[in-house]
Order: C-alpha cells, then structure tokens, then sequence
C-alpha cells in the first residue's frame, strides 16, 4: 500500500515509522527544510513541497496512493490537502488530524476526509474506556454513513455473557470488528462467546449507538 503523509513533524514521522515497519510504502511530504530529516526515517521517500499545490501533488504521484494522512499541525492546511487528495486525485482513503477540537465539524465528506481523527477526544474517550465498564465510547468518526468506531466493556452483569456472537441479534447498521480479550485480539467467528471484561469495537451508525449500548449492557433477570 501507497501511503502519502502531509507534515514531516514528529506525528507524521511516527505515523510514517509505523507504516514501514507494517511493509507499507511511504512519501513524507514538507514545506520547511527544517523538516526534513530523512535520517529520521530513512525508509522513506522525502519530498521538500507544499502539499497544498496541485504542482507539489502531481510530483508526489498522489493519483498513486491508497491512502493519503493531513497530519500538519494546522487544520486548515490538512483540510486543504484532504479536500485536494479526494477531488482532484481521487484517493481512495483520506485520513485527517484535528488540531483545535472547535473545528472538528469541518473534518467531513465535504472536505473529502474518510476518518478524522482528534487528538483530544481520543485521548478523553481512552480515559473512559479505562475507567468505564458497560458505557459505549465513542474512539473515531468515519465521515461516510455517519459512522463511528466505538468501544464496550462488556460488564459481568450483561445478559449477553456467555452469549456466542452469532446468536446475538445486532442493531442493524453495526458490526462487531474485534475482541480485545486480556492480551489476545480475536477477529470474531459466529462460534466466539462474549465474556464478562471483553473489550468490543464495534463500526456502527450513530443513530444505533445508543441501541447497541442498551444491549451490551443490559442486567440479568436475576441481578
């Protein structure tokens, strides 16, 4: 896969060491010489340009990439290259960061942004995962069909402990992704139960969100 990322600074820079080591190819991309530290992450191609030039982009081969990571840290710069990426390269996936929490509505399929992600609010929403079992929270927004990445805690009391995935009647628009059990992640089979401590992320429209909840959570007869 083709990842080209817009800002060279220390989140592009591990973004970009990660991918590499996943065996992804990556284009870091930067306007300001200082930026450029190709013994940083060697791996890499390098390109001194502002990627908010159709010029800079069309040396960058954008029409190539999978997916291309607005990482600067200046929403508008990353609007700009989002927008660029979708409309005028057709990038299939387009992942944006959020600077200021205030201008997060503007990160949408307008702007052409598949998943935009907020520093802040991550950051909040994995401090109630910690410390809430049985409440669903919300990780990250996906612009197309209003949907979001979410996490539940299944608590002990949930009437669905016990419970194999495939006999469990999800809302519609929602689908279980992973199972984060103790050190294990589980893609899930039909065949998997649902224990008491497992952490679910689900993909799922927002307007389902509060559905999903009242089922992972629900008590016992007995409670």
């Amino acid at each position: 896969m083709r990842v080209a990322i817009a800002g060279a600074g220390a989140v592009g820079r591990s973004i970009a060491g990660e991918l590499l080591e996943n065996g992804h190819e990556v284009l870091l991309i930067d306007k300001a010489p200082t930026a450029i530290s190709v013994e940083r992450v060697p791996q890499a191609e390098w390109l001194l340009a502002d990627a908010c030039e159709i010029t800079s982009l069309d040396e960058a081969a954008l029409q190539r990439c999978n997916v291309v990571i607005a990482a600067t840290g200046d929403d508008k710069v990353n609007l700009v290259v989002s927008l660029l990426a979708k409309t005028e390269y057709g990038v299939p996936r387009v992942v944006a960061r959020v600077n200021n929490p205030k201008n997060e509505w503007l990160f949408n399929e307008a702007w052409g942004v598949d998943v935009a992600v907020s520093t802040p609010r991550l950051m909040s929403a994995l401090v109630e995962e910690a410390v809430s079992v049985g409440d669903l929270v919300r990780l990250l927004r996906f612009s197309h069909g209003d949907a979001n990445l979410v996490e539940l805690t299944l608590p002990e009391e949930s009437a669905l402990a016990g419970t194999q995935v495939g006999q469990v009647e999800w809302p519609e628009d929602t689908s279980l992704v992973t199972i984060i059990r103790g050190t294990r992640v589980l893609t899930p089979s039909k065949e998997d139960s649902l224990e008491p401590g497992d952490e679910l992320l689900f993909v799922a429209a927002q307007a389902r969100e509060e559905q999903l909840e009242d089922l992972l959570s629900v008590r016992r007869a007995d409670d």
